[in-house]
């Protein structure tokens, strides 16, 4: 009974979040993207998109310019939600810290035939 009440406290908390969407909203977008990625702060949501290769290879470049580099890698795998995640530098700096995870490195083995 306690789990009832705390999945339909976090459910309600997510709804009030500025920027949410609904679930068929992320299901369109898993359908067309694969995963689908929250990022939350402030009472706000946004939702991302995993990189491509191409995109990660782009940002790759801009070493020099961290900010650019996160502002690229935003602007190139948003999706959707609230707009302050772009415009508002805490919560756009809150995010660069996360959108790393965002890239995924499988394990790989070599094998000498």
């Amino acid at each position: 009974m306690a789990n009832e009440k705390e999945n339909e406290q976090t459910v309600t908390e997510k709804k009030e979040l500025q920027g949410a969407v609904k679930q068929a909203q992320i299901d369109q977008w898993k359908a067309l993207y694969g995963e689908v990625y929250s990022v939350t702060g402030d009472g706000k949501i946004c939702y991302l998109k995993k990189p491509d290769r191409k995109i990660i290879s782009y940002v790759s470049t801009l070493t020099s310019n961290p900010i650019k580099a996160s502002e690229t890698m935003l602007n190139s795998c948003w999706l959707g939600g609230c707009e302050d995640f772009k415009t508002d530098d805490g919560l756009f700096f809150g995010l660069s810290q996360k959108i790393g995870a965002l890239v995924q490195i499988k394990e790989a083995e070599l094998a000498k035939l």
